[in-house]
């Protein structure tokens, strides 16, 4: 059975009725809590709108701050200026690490999220909570949630949706309306330096359903879910972070690649799609997908039928900080059909923000960014958060997260020490969107075991046979991440391996060639804290028996 959707003119407010477009669904797969979305709104298809505007400098400002969804300083309060523009009708901010009080934890996010909704009674708070290496409540100290690899290697469908629920349930106890999860890239490229775990795996079909299960799963919480990074950035092989990556494909293999993942989340009627800052020429030559017509409005809109919000990644990152700029690429990406604009990376502060406002607005007085699509676009956003806040949480069992981390960290040959370890850790760069968040399975080993001893070792050193000569007799463990990104990693794993055949690796990471994995090895799946924790337990097994 198809439904039958309210549709919403942007301007009028006035509603009909018309059919949604994004699929079908089994009665199963329907959500009861999360509703389906709640308007088609009938989107502007011209370039140009010659019309002079109807509405005053003030309405303008409103409509175009509604868009954007800057970060900003501070733990506790938010600043003036942003209680000023929220006020004035801002979409909403992102919550960074650089914004959790690890002394305070939850309850302290909770405070900040209310006195932001106090600021700004539609005011959309979001945060970039994936669970695994990237973290944002968890940064001090790990996340305490099995990452994406870990769940896709897992493959339990409903695991992966009762953790999401479980996650769903933890923000919006801290009032936060928005996660930008799941990523929804298929891990298609080894050299790819920013996806990676972060991805439920290789396979379309299996990242597909995983991300339809974790939609589902935090929505039911009454917390939007965010399919990343449109059309996908996992076949890339550079960081949109640092410059502008190529999703250099033929548009059928993206379709039957890269797409599955987000029709699978348009199905599961996800809140939130994001661009990623990627050229396709397959579907447009000239632009990055953010600011692609093409991509945004005639694949992601008229061929996917999505009709919910559609939001920019950082437009801090170089792809289009250093190319076309802030503000350009504010008014380019509303053109192509966006409605949200991710801004507060590096931007903390009120005066890029107006920059980006006077060229929205003088962009409408010029007639050439149309009137109706700003209007459209802040509709969508507003109307994100009244969604959010009519549903009910769906009921939640606890202990998902600790139980899937359990079952997805896995062993091959006898790993159970015999006595408190020497741990050599092999430091991966964390990539900008991890940032500098605590990993390995060291310090929890020294946790569980006294006397263990961690050396870590970067590139240019120490020398980890040192430790080995300098504890003689200490089993070893070797912990490494992105072994495929740093092949510096798999020359200290042999040089460890020469020197004491009997070390055990536990691979952080996801793709590790066997022969850098030898014969005895435990399965991580990414730097969570949670994963690590039962690695650990794994690996102590002998020493410390599992409490009762």
């Amino acid at each position: 059975m198809r439904r039958q959707n309210s549709t919403c003119d942007p301007e009028t407010g006035a509603h009909a009725v018309g059919e949604h477009s994004g699929g079908t669904r089994e009665p199963s797969d329907v959500l009861t809590t999360w509703q389906p979305q709640s308007r088609r709104v009938r989107r502007h298809r011209g370039t140009a709108d010659m019309t002079p505007s109807r509405r005053g400098s003030a309405q303008l400002r409103s409509l175009a701050l509604g868009t954007l969804f800057p970060g900003f300083e501070g733990r506790s309060e938010p600043p003036a200026w942003l209680r000023r523009m929220a006020a004035e009708g801002l979409g909403g901010v992102v919550l960074f690490g650089r914004n959790i009080d690890p002394e305070h934890g939850d309850a302290g996010v909770a405070r900040l999220a209310a006195a932001l909704h106090d600021a700004g009674p539609d005011l959309v708070i979001a945060v970039d909570e994936e669970g695994g290496d990237v973290t944002r409540l968890d940064v001090a100290h790990g996340s305490s949630l099995p990452g994406n690899a870990a769940l896709g290697a897992l493959d339990d469908p409903s695991a992966t949706e009762q953790v999401a629920a479980e996650l769903g349930a933890r923000l919006r106890a801290c009032g936060i309306d928005l996660n930008f999860a799941p990523v929804a890239d298929v891990d298609a490229h080894p050299d790819n330096p920013v996806i990676g775990v972060r991805s439920f795996g290789f396979d379309p079909e299996l990242v597909a359903r995983h991300v339809a299960a974790f939609v589902a799963g935090q929505q039911s919480q009454g917390v939007a879910a965010t399919a990343k990074h449109f059309p996908g950035h996992g076949a890339t092989s550079e960081d949109s972070h640092l410059t502008e990556p190529v999703l250099d494909a033929a548009l059928e293999v993206i379709r039957q690649r890269e797409l599955p993942p987000f029709q699978a989340a348009i199905k599961a009627d996800v809140g939130v799609i994001m661009t990623a800052h990627i050229r396709v020429p397959a579907l447009d030559p000239d632009a990055p997908a953010t600011l692609s017509a093409p991509a945004i409005t005639g694949l992601l809109r008229d061929e996917l039928g999505f009709d919910g919000v559609v939001m920019t990644d950082g437009l801090d990152m170089h792809a289009i900080s250093r190319t076309v700029g802030h503000a350009e690429a504010a008014v380019q990406a509303l053109l192509a059909g966006v409605d949200a604009l991710c801004i507060g990376g590096d931007t903390v502060g009120p005066e890029p923000l107006e920059r980006i406002v006077d060229t929205m607005v003088d962009a409408v007085r010029s007639g050439r960014l149309p009137e109706r699509r700003l209007a459209e676009a802040a509709f969508r956003v507003r109307s994100l958060r009244r969604r959010l806040r009519a549903v009910t949480p769906a009921p939640l069992a606890r202990g998902a997260a600790a139980n899937a981390a359990v079952r997805a960290v896995t062993t091959s040959g006898d790993v159970a020490l015999p006595d408190a370890p020497v741990v050599i850790e092999l430091q991966d760069r964390p990539s900008i969107a991890a940032g500098a968040v605590p990993w390995g399975v060291g310090r929890q080993l020294a946790e569980r075991l006294d006397g263990t001893v961690v050396v870590p070792v970067n590139e240019s050193g120490p020398d980890a046979r040192h430790a080995l000569t300098a504890h003689p007799g200490r089993p070893v463990v070797v912990a490494v991440r992105g072994v495929r990104r740093q092949p510096w990693q798999a020359d200290v794993v042999r040089a460890v391996r020469a020197a004491r055949p009997e070390a055990i690796v536990v691979d952080h990471g996801t793709g590790t060639p066997p022969e850098v994995l030898g014969e005895r090895y435990v399965l991580a799946h990414g730097a969570a804290r949670i994963t690590a924790e039962a690695a650990a337990d794994l690996l102590a097994s002998r020493l410390r028996p599992p409490a009762r």
